[in-house]
């Protein structure tokens, strides 16, 4: 019964009901007009970027450097992105983000209104914003244009998002936008787009993706470092499971198929791609392109196509590495420094980056001989501590690597191989000294006369300091130069035995004429440089020079492969190199740089051992003992998977005489054996006259004759 003066229970709550209702109408309507509010408004006064530009956008694309193989070397700039048309993408890539990102991508016009309403009432039941509604379009839209369409929590900025999307549904068809989408979506890393990420964790392109690929792929988005599958795997797999899950659910896949994809284990690519190897060839690289092409290079995506050959690179970096520890262990004598092992273990900061290091370092650069090819390069122990590049950067003392140009003066004078020089102290004042100088040999010992070929082929410095103080040094220098040698080369006799400080790729270039009989070639890293389309921007010529004859160039050929046969580079021989090679061994008086530099009729590579900071390696450190064993080990790998190098062939006018190696004239009957000898001359320049000091007929010394 109800209460007197009262109303009902009943009648109490229509009433509170009217209210409700009205209120809530009250509240719809005043939101309704908000939201319109907002919606009319957003775009005003051209806030909304213009659909237009969507035409000329091109997502921006790193360098991209690549081996002469093809192989990707490094990406550089912020955006590692390969833009790629969606036929080259795999459908199971196309489906797998339709089915996680945009289940009704070909149904809505931009705006998935069934999606906006489940996030709201979602969202509304957790009094937190858990989850968005944006499309796929939607996702385009804020990615292409950042700037306009930031990344805030915002209505206005919502709904700016919304009108541009629809702005592109009406603008673009839908295959083109899904295209767009793919190749701007950012999936962990540096990797934005699906052929960049498939190229970084499967090795391989976006169209030769599977389905569970594809779904692991998909799976990245809303968190790729989350769900990144080389941090965590299981998380990874767990997403990409659900991805499947929804493929399925959606009639991309069967339930079999789900099923057995989802089985199917993660396997990544051993690497992202080269960018551990060949990073001093790279850097170097980068600014020549840079230098030519300027700074946008790193956002337009040109292609970079280099002379590198991967092979060579990696075993050049593992036989430099494994000669350096080598000497550091004391295989080779005592070693009193510092070593990479120790100075790695006692660094306070890991990444700071030093010009100088403390350990012993080293440096190889070989090119093909013919084009100047820079096939393999490495400019320091470890790029990660010092990225200063001993190859193009440093100047070190050439040592006795630079006798050649002396030597081959001499032969461009008309001086013959068989010419003799005594091997015999000297005192030399210069001009400012007060004491004498006074060269040694490395053997500290001195053996008398003695033909240019056997002064070269042991790398006696008196010989050669004698040769050039007969030849004066102003030949010298120009022989240095024809040869490309561009440091400054201080006049004076200590240079016919290596005091300039020299660069080691021009070293390198140098003794290309050696090994093509006079043409030198001059250093080259770069093919060409495409732009996204294809198109070539720059192809840099390979540039050869002739600098001497054949006939002569082929005297100090042969000489420089009896170096390795039977001199200072034997080592070689030793280690088991038994190709046609030539070369020369360096070392400087304090031993502070060791060198060799050895060639084939192909190939040449160069070699350093030094520090940063110059000083003493070891005791008795030497060319022909640290670095030709290097080399040898080098070449004997380059050439297990390369046709033998052919050897020299010798000029038809070349002649052949026996001479008495002691003292240069034609041999005779009564020379010692052990002193004869056969030397090669150009028509001239050959000795006319019997020895006379084995010729009792002319008072010479009378001995047997012999057969």
């Amino acid at each position: 019964m109800a209460r007197a003066g009262g109303r009902s229970a009943p009648s109490r709550w229509r009433v509170v009901g009217r209210r409700l209702i009205v209120g809530g109408l009250a509240v719809a309507g005043f939101g309704a007009g908000l939201v319109i509010g907002t919606w009319q408004r957003a775009c005003a006064a051209n806030q909304c970027p213009s659909i237009g530009l969507l035409e000329r956008y091109r997502a921006a694309q790193a360098l991209k450097i690549y081996a002469a193989d093809g192989r990707l070397v490094r990406e550089i700039g912020e955006h590692h992105r390969t833009v790629v048309p969606l036929d080259q993408i795999a459908l199971p890539v196309q489906a797998a983000f339709i089915a996680i990102e945009d289940k009704r991508f070909y149904k809505h016009d931009g705006i998935d209104y069934r999606r906006i309403a489940g996030a709201a009432w979602r969202n509304l039941l957790c009094l937190c914003y858990s989850e968005g509604f944006s499309t796929m379009t939607m996702q385009l839209a804020r990615d292409v244009w950042p700037d306009e369409l930031p990344k805030e929590k915002t209505l206005a900025r919502k709904i700016r998002e919304m009108q541009v999307a629809l702005e592109i549904e009406r603008t673009y068809s839908k295959e083109r936008i899904l295209e767009l989408y793919l190749n701007d979506v950012f999936l962990g890393g540096s990797a934005f787009g699906v052929e960049g990420a498939a190229r970084r964790y499967f090795g391989k392109s976006a169209r030769d993706l599977n389905p569970a690929e594809a779904a692991m792929l998909a799976a990245l988005p809303p968190g790729p470092s989350r769900y990144d599958p080389r941090r965590d795997p299981y998380s990874a797999l767990g997403r990409r499971n659900v991805v499947l899950n929804l493929m399925r659910d959606q009639g991309y896949l069967t339930a079999p198929e789900a099923e057995r994809w989802k089985a199917y284990p993660i396997v990544l690519s051993s690497r992202v791609d080269f960018a551990d190897i060949a990073p001093y060839f790279t850097e170097w690289v980068r600014r020549e392109v840079q230098a030519r092409l300027g700074g946008e290079i790193y956002e337009m995506g040109y292609r970079v196509y280099t002379t590198l050959d991967l092979e060579m690179q990696l075993a050049a970096e593992r036989h430099l590495e494994a000669q350096l520890e080598e000497v550091e262990v004391g295989s080779y004598g005592l070693y009193r420094h510092i070593t990479y092992q120790d100075d790695l273990g006692e660094r306070i900061d890991p990444g700071i980056k030093r010009d100088q290091t403390p350990y012993l370092q080293g440096a190889l650069v070989t090119l093909d001989a013919d084009s100047g090819y820079v096939r393999a390069m490495v400019g320091g122990r470890d790029y990660s501590d010092s990225e200063w590049n001993r190859v193009t950067q440093a100047q070190r003392q050439a040592g006795s690597t630079f006798k050649p140009y002396v030597y081959t003066a001499a032969i461009r004078a008309g001086i013959p191989l068989s010419h003799i020089i005594v091997d015999a102290p000297i005192s030399v004042l210069q001009p400012g000294d007060t004491m004498p100088w006074e060269p040694q040999n490395f053997e500290l010992d001195f053996l008398g006369p003695m033909t240019l070929r056997r002064g070269l082929r042991l790398s006696r410095n008196l010989v050669a300091i004698k040769l050039g103080q007969e030849l004066g040094v102003r030949p010298v220098i120009g022989e240095a130069r024809r040869f490309g040698i561009s440091t400054q080369l201080y006049p004076g006799d200590a240079l016919y035995i290596g005091s300039a400080s020299v660069i080691p790729l021009e070293m390198a270039s140098a003794y290309t004429a050696f090994a093509t009989l006079g043409v030198r070639t001059v250093p080259l890293g770069i093919l060409r440089v495409e732009d996204q389309q294809g198109n070539i921007v720059w192809e840099p010529q390979v540039r050869r020079e002739r600098i001497i004859d054949e006939e002569h160039m082929w005297l100090m050929t042969d000489v420089l492969t009896d170096v390795i046969d039977n001199g200072t580079g034997s080592a070689v021989r030793r280690a088991g190199f038994s190709y046609p090679a030539g070369g020369k061994t360096g070392t400087t008086d304090d031993g502070t740089d060791v060198w060799f530099i050895g060639f084939t009729s192909e190939l040449v590579t160069a070699a350093w051992i030094g520090f940063d900071r110059p000083q003493r390696i070891k005791a008795n450190a030497a060319g022909g003992t640290l670095v030709a064993p290097l080399w040898a080990a080098y070449m004997n790998e380059v050439y297990e998977s390369r046709p033998a190098p052919v050897p020299w062939s010798r000029p038809g006018d070349l002649f052949a005489l026996q001479i008495d190696a002691t003292t240069g004239f034609l041999a005779t009957p009564w020379c010692p054996r052990e002193s004869t000898a056969y030397e090669w001359f150009i028509h001239g320049t050959e000795p006319i006259e019997h020895c006379p000091v084995h010729d009792p007929l002319r008072g010479g010394i009378p001995g047997p004759a012999r057969d």
